[in-house]
């Protein structure tokens, strides 16, 4: 863009000498179609345009003030260190100045952290990998289990409340059909959306009587993620509009997996969608992921359409932005479309690679991973990562655990998901009972047998470290397989682990 085409006072902004400290030159300008980031080097400064969209309105100086203000309250949770004050800008004439004068408008300062540590930018580079995402989860998770709930911020949980904000992204798109966005697509898509909360209105009532509801981030993307100085920063959040940020936990980890999807990383969003769960034991949320992803696809279409109106943006970023809006109006249209579910049933002795196994295939096939050890340990209130006593495995304890392991997955597979029941399953009592209740609902199924020799099991459960599983090789000992009957042998699939993983997969996907 022409500097020229700017505001005055962005213009002066992106002068060296504007700024009362040392500036790396050229100060470099980002902008979206909300704001205005100066980036100088060891600080960044954020300018809110004068607009008002109905869903977010800084149209006046009062509001900019209010909402800077907000900004810096808010993102102190996920990026702390990150945001330092509200700095006013006074003016004089013609000339602007930083921190002096009658405020004429105001900024968010914060700390400039580089622009290569952004997941956007490390998914640019081919750094995005598993480990990062699980990081990534955990990071998300923390963040949600800290979020405050209460009765104001429940009742944006209401499908009154929620599906306001679905409509006003359909009507404020009308004018873009026939541009990035075609009539089918908007037809179909907000179609999905109406049935999805005649259909799931019981859902929704849950998800605010389990506390779910949360004041969340709101603008979960890997462009508002960086990743700097060993630690994951969860800035820029929503602080414009309370029912983008007072929202279902699962609305933040949509935009999560929806930006992996659109940077065709769905094995990478399976990796986070999995470990995250896994973390909260908020299974039951999946069935809500079609929804939101659909949502925040929607929304990031909606908002880069925004962009094609906007005087002060050239025909260039216009033209990739209408590109950009399309494939975004694609995406959200894409999830909205009929899956079959199937379930998949791991089986094997503690160390016969069984988990292993599950998260490569789940990554191959996206599908929801379901551990028995996690189920365990969150119906007993036992932390992820400490060790189980006894009464957490007895007979009692067990039966619940894998009576649980199954009506979730069931449930998930009936919405269309793969589920991969990751447990032992060595007693004939435990398959029989899950056989007849997936066969019931008429989802396909298959059962996956790990097996290795004896010392191999015997040392993969002694090199264990950093794993939820508390099987030791004493316990090894005393497990059995019982032989699978013939009613179950055309379910069975073998699976030797001790060949290489990929191999293991294409066996199976290719079976």
């Amino acid at each position: 863009m022409a500097v020229s085409a700017l505001p005055d006072l962005i213009q002066q902004m992106c002068e060296p000498g504007f700024y009362p400290h040392p500036v790396a030159a050229p100060v470099r300008l980002l902008q979206t179609h909300v704001s205005y980031v100066l980036l100088t080097g060891d600080y960044a400064y954020k300018v809110k345009k004068p607009v008002n969209f109905g869903f977010l309105d800084y149209s006046t100086l009062e509001k900019r003030r209010h909402f800077c203000q907000e900004e810096l309250r808010l993102n102190q949770r996920g990026a702390g260190p990150l945001y330092l004050e509200v700095v006013t800008i006074g003016q004089a004439a013609d000339s602007y100045q930083l921190g002096s004068g009658t405020p004429v408008e105001y900024a968010v300062k914060m700390v400039q952290f580089p622009q290569d540590t952004l997941l956007s930018a490390l998914y640019d580079r081919g750094e995005l990998t598993d480990s990062l995402m699980q990081d990534l989860a955990v990071a998300v998770a923390d963040f949600h289990r800290g979020a405050e709930t209460n009765d104001h911020i429940r009742s944006f949980g209401t499908v009154e409340q929620i599906r306001q904000a679905f409509d006003e992204n359909y009507e404020q798109t009308l004018g873009y059909i026939g541009g990035p966005q075609t009539q089918a697509q908007f037809d179909e898509t907000k179609a999905y959306t109406d049935q999805f909360f005649v259909a799931h209105a019981d859902l929704f009532e849950r998800r605010m009587a389990q506390n779910w509801i949360r004041a969340c981030h709101g603008d979960l993307h890997l462009n508002n993620i960086c990743r700097w100085r060993d630690q994951l920063y969860l800035f820029d959040c929503i602080e414009f509009n309370e029912p983008f940020r007072y929202v279902d936990v699962m609305y933040d980890v949509g935009f999560v997996v929806m930006d992996l999807l659109s940077k065709d990383c769905a094995a990478l969003a399976t990796v986070f969608l999995n470990h995250y769960i896994e973390r909260t034991g908020d299974w039951e949320g999946v069935q809500l992921l079609p929804l939101y992803i659909s949502r925040q696809a929607y929304v990031r279409a909606k908002v880069t359409s925004f962009l094609l109106g906007d005087p002060s943006v050239d025909e260039a970023t216009k033209r990739k932005a209408t590109e950009t809006a399309a494939g975004y109006y694609r995406l959200a249209w894409s999830v909205c479309q009929p899956r079959r579910g199937a379930v998949y049933f791991m089986a094997g002795l503690s160390g016969s690679g069984k988990s292993t196994t599950a998260r490569q295939l789940a990554g191959q096939i996206q599908a929801i991973h379901l551990r028995s050890d996690a189920v365990r340990k969150h119906l007993a209130g036992v932390p992820l990562d400490q060790r189980g006593d006894d009464s957490l495995y007895t007979p009692a304890m067990t039966e619940r655990t894998y009576d649980r392991l199954l009506t979730l997955g069931i449930a998930l597979a009936q919405a269309g998901y793969p589920v991969i029941l990751d447990a032992k399953y060595d007693r004939n009592r435990l398959r029989q009972s899950a056989i007849e209740r997936v066969q019931a609902v008429a989802l396909p199924l298959s059962i996956l047998h790990c097996t290795a020799p004896p010392e191999v099991l015997e040392q993969r459960v002694r090199d264990r470290a950093g794993d939820i599983a508390d099987a030791t090789v004493t316990v090894l000992h005393r497990q059995h397989m019982e032989p699978f009957t013939e009613v179950e042998q055309p379910l069975v699939q073998t699976i030797d682990t001790t060949q290489a993983v990929p191999q293991q997969i294409a066996a199976i996907v290719g079976a």
